[in-house]
This record gives structure tokens, sequence and C-alpha cells, in this order.
């Protein structure tokens, strides 16, 4: 299934206020001093006669992590690890993937050879099936009530069809919900030297986009630039398949565009929305624009590409291109940054590329049948979810990475945030290992005092880290924020739809990989070709297609965005 995922490293889109960002605050309103409170730097760790507790007697335990590719390393080795450590003698060995994620997963499962603590990203439902996680309600019960706290209000969501819960996910939204000012979801991106040279025009339309780059390419023509590039690799195909949806006015709902009214799921690849899109770009790569090697390229390729400077446009969600978002800002030539844009079809569409308040069920990190002492794991969670542990593990450390106003307001000084820019300095503090793929509040979180969960959020930070650039071209367009050019998102109950969880070996399992397969196979074939081959490539890949058990998957995706409606309303 299409997949979007809420939060990697750092999430931003062109602003540094994503480098090491997300952000919490303390039960203690206006001062939350994570590195300096008795809780968090002194734990009463010994008892009367001086031995120590024995849960706090050091223990290491194994954790993958599989969700994102950074060096492995014992969390200790970080100033948050060690804080953690100090609170609670637990220590984890964080391992990360190195080649293709299902792969190491199912090595796992067929030797039974599993970390302690696994998040196995998009393989979760093959984990789940060989019944490698443990139930975690006893545990919760005994001993996470502040897991009970932050996840209450979503067991509905999260029980499987047995009544058990057997994972963490990482959304669950505590507080008021803060939509990010910045964007770190989809859009359409174009290099500001393109805005600026046309005299900033505001543009709303798919033709609107592509003409433009198309004039600045021909007025520079001796520059060697690449109009529009694609990710198209491995799990990451979101690049060229997720544009339809958006461009007809319609959030990332996965492999389905969901009806307002009646609810109903429908797929969209075999829709007119796709084939406009494809056809868009078949005559984008006619004119030379288009980067043919999308198709062949992996992810690291496709960041050094962006990276370059030489792009003059692409589509993808903040999150994934963040790393080279950030590149580019360190070169200081703000006229080779990016400006993210709402593009959609036509002038009568209203854009929802804006995620709604949502919660991701089908995404999150369990406790393995291996796990030697899960009673002691699940306490470690339950820590981590102490308030003035999240602030730590998203904000930092007061007076290093963040400071609190008079008025209990959390910011970053502009030295703070431009230190965040160093990836060896967010992994060193522990930013790179602990934001994302924990139990931890949802990135739109507010905490007990006001604060930002995310300090990319936070008003104060996302304005500090603008740069002049920044600045500039958004008072060209009128508006303070990036996320003020994109339309409010409209409530969605069930959002995402593409977190839905499909039994394996189902009918609308098996459509998800066989559909997949078929549009890999034809989307290059039509991007590719020929302009006049393109209407014959469409029909041969349409009857293809509609080969496979559309009506199955969407009758099953229809049931599932109703069945989580009514779990969201209580019923």
């Amino acid at each position: 299934m299409v997949k979007q995922k809420m939060g990697l490293l750092a999430l931003a889109v062109a602003m540094a206020a994503v480098a090491g960002c997300s952000g919490n605050s303390s039960n203690n309103a206006g001062n939350p001093a994570p590195a300096s409170s008795p809780e968090a730097s002194a734990p009463a760790n010994t008892d009367a006669g001086g031995e120590l507790k024995e849960e706090l007697k050091p223990v290491t335990f194994t954790y993958f992590n599989a969700n994102s590719q950074v060096p492995n390393i014992d969390s200790n080795k970080t100033e948050i690890g060690k804080k953690l450590e100090e609170q609670t003698g637990v220590n984890f060995n964080l391992q990360y993937p190195v080649g293709d994620v299902n792969t190491k997963i199912g090595t796992m499962i067929a030797s039974g050879n599993y970390p302690d603590v696994l998040a196995p990203d998009t393989a979760i439902d093959k984990v789940l099936d060989a019944k490698a996680f443990i139930p975690l309600n006893d545990l919760i019960e005994k001993f996470g009530p502040n897991i009970k706290r932050v996840y209450g209000p979503y067991y509905n969501l999260m029980k499987a069809d047995d009544g058990n819960i057997y994972f963490l996910p990482f959304s669950p939204v505590v507080g008021e919900y803060i939509p990010s000012p910045t964007i770190d979801q989809g859009a359409f991106f174009i290099q500001r030297r393109v805005l600026k040279e046309a005299g900033y025009p505001k543009i709303k339309t798919i033709d609107e986009y592509f003409d433009l780059i198309k004039k600045y390419n021909d007025a520079h023509k001796t520059d060697k630039l690449t109009g529009f590039s694609s990710l198209i690799y491995d799990w990451r195909t979101m690049g060229i398949f997720n544009p339809p949806m958006h461009l007809a006015g319609y959030p990332n709902d996965g492999d389905v565009i969901v009806d307002m009214s009646t609810h109903d799921a429908k797929v969209y690849a075999n829709s007119d929305y796709t084939k406009t899109w494809l056809k868009k770009l078949n005559e984008v790569n006619s004119e030379g624009l288009y980067d043919q090697a999308s198709f062949v390229s992996n992810y690291d390729q496709y960041l050094a590409k962006i990276s370059s400077g030489k792009v003059l446009g692409f589509f993808d969600y903040g999150w994934q291109a963040n790393q080279a978002l950030q590149n580019i800002k360190k070169t200081g030539n703000d006229d080779l940054d990016y400006m993210p844009l709402p593009i959609v079809f036509d002038n009568n569409t209203t854009d929802q590329y804006l995620d709604p308040p949502s919660f991701i069920n089908n995404r999150g990190v369990g406790i393995t049948t291996a796990a030697k002492d899960p009673e002691r794991i699940i306490k470690f969670f339950d820590t981590m979810l102490k308030e003035e542990n999240q602030v730590l593990i998203q904000w930092g450390i007061k007076g290093e990475t963040y400071e609190v106003d008079d008025k209990g307001r959390f910011y970053r000084t502009p030295e703070q945030i431009e230190m965040l820019k160093d990836n060896a300095k967010q992994e060193s503090i522990g930013f790179s290992y602990f934001n994302y793929s924990w139990p931890m509040y949802g990135q739109g979180s507010t905490l007990a005092d006001g604060n930002s969960f995310n300090a990319g959020r936070q008003p104060e930070v996302a304005q500090a880290s603008f740069t002049d650039g920044d600045k500039l071209i958004l008072d060209k367009y009128g508006v303070k924020t990036f996320s003020e050019l994109f339309a409010k998102p409209e409530d969605r109950p069930w959002y995402p739809a593409w977190s839905i969880s499909l039994e394996q070996g189902s009918p609308a399992q098996i459509f998800t990989q066989k559909s997949k397969d078929v549009k890999l196979k034809y989307f290059s074939k039509l991007v590719l070709a020929k302009p006049d081959q393109f209407d014959g490539i469409w029909d041969q890949y349409l009857k293809d297609f509609n080969k496979l058990d559309v009506k199955a998957y969407e009758d099953t995706l229809t049931k599932e965005v109703a069945a989580k409606i009514a779990k969201t309303q209580g019923k």
C-alpha cells in the first residue's frame, strides 16, 4: 500500500526548524528543565542500604528500527539515551536496516531470531501474522499509567480482532492539535529562482506549474538543468503514484480516494485522474524536461539529485525530501531552495494536501516473543511518556537545544537552530534516534502548559528558523508561514485510509501488491513513450489493471473506513 510516514528524523520542508525538532513540554509549566529536574537527572536509584534497586540494575535490550537509516549505536552513547538510562537503568542496542527492510524482517521471521523490541515499519503485518509480538494489555494495565494516559483514547483503534494490543503507534494526539507551520507532507516543490525570474506569480494548476519550469529551462539551456524528477524506489513510490489524488483535491489516503459524503473508497490508479497525470509527465518527458533516471535511481541518488540544485521541480512529501532540502539550505544560495505549492488539476479544485488530525494505527513498536524482560521494557516505555521526558526527547536539553522565556514559552535561539542543522550533532544528542519510532505523543500534540510537543510546530521556532530568503518569498506571496498557502484540511475521521491493516493473503491485501507491480510495469512505459503511443499503452494498462480484484479491495476499504469512523466515535 502506498505509504505516508509521519515524521521521520526531522520534519520540515524548507526550514531549518525541522532539523532536530519536535517538541514536548514538561508538567512543570514554564520550566520543564528535563536536564536538571530531580526526576530526570538524579533518580533515587538506591535503597536505604545502598544497593541498586532491582528495576534500575543496568540492562541492555536490542531494538531493531526499520523506520530509519542511521548508524547502529547503544542508546546510552547519546545525551538523551544516557539521561533515560539514569532514570531506568535501561540501555538499548539500536540496530537499523541495511538493504531491503522486508528481506531483513523476513529473515527474522524465518529464523525466529528477533530483537527484544521491533519497529518493523511496512512489514508490521508480517510480524503480526508470525505472532512475533506479545500482547501488551496486562503489562500496560500493571505498569503503564502514562501509556494509558496517552493511548487510552485510542484503544479501540489499537486492538486486534482478538482484543489484544500488540504494538504502540507513533501518532496519538495529546492536548490541542497544532497543524504544522511548514510543509512536512505532500507538495509540488519548485525552485525559488524559477518563481523569482517569473516575478513570483501565483500559480495553482499543474499546467501553470510545468509551464513555468519549461520557460525557465528554455531560458537557461546551457545550465544543463533537470526540469522534474520523481522518487520511485522500493516502497518509496509515492512520488509517481500519489499525485493524482492530490491534484484532484484529496489528501493522502493511499491507494483510494474516499468520498466525503458516502465514505465510499475508490481506487484511482485506473481513473482519469491518473491518466491525466501520466499524460502530463509524458508531455514533460517529450520536451526533455523529465528525469528519465527516476525509474532506476535509488533513494540516495534521488536525494543527491535534489541536493545538487540542478532539479527545478519535484513532487514529494516534506519528511521524505527533508535531507536534500536541508542540504540546499546549507549552501546559503536561496535561489536553489524550494517553494512547496498546493498544485491541483484546475482552478475549480480546492487543495487538501495538509493532514487533518489523524491516528496511524498500522505502524508502531512492539515487544517480541524473544524479549528477556518485557516488564522492564514496558516500564521504560512508560517512563518515556512522562511529559518531562517527551520534552527531553523532542526539544532536548534546556540551555543547550532550547530556552524558556519568562512566559513559559519554549523557543530556540538562532545559534541553536544553526547547530541543529548538523546531522552529527543531532545524532550525538539523540534526536536522530529518539524523536520517532518510540511510544510518543503525536506530532500535532500540545503539552500541558500550551507549548507545542513538536519544536517545528512551535510558532516561535518556525519564525526564528526562517532564513531571509524564506521571509522574502513568504512576503512575496502575502503569508507568514508556508502552510498558509495551503487550504485548511477538512475533517476526515477515518484518515488516513492507508493505515488500515489488511489481512495477509486476503483478496484486498493481494491486490495491493499486484496493483503495485502492474503500475511499476506500465508507468515507466507511459511516461517515456512517444506521445502518439500513450493512449494505446494506457488501454493495455487498464486491461491488465482491471484484471485484478479491484472491487474486493474497494469493498474492503469502504467497510474498514466505516468501521474506523465508528471506532473513533466510540461505537
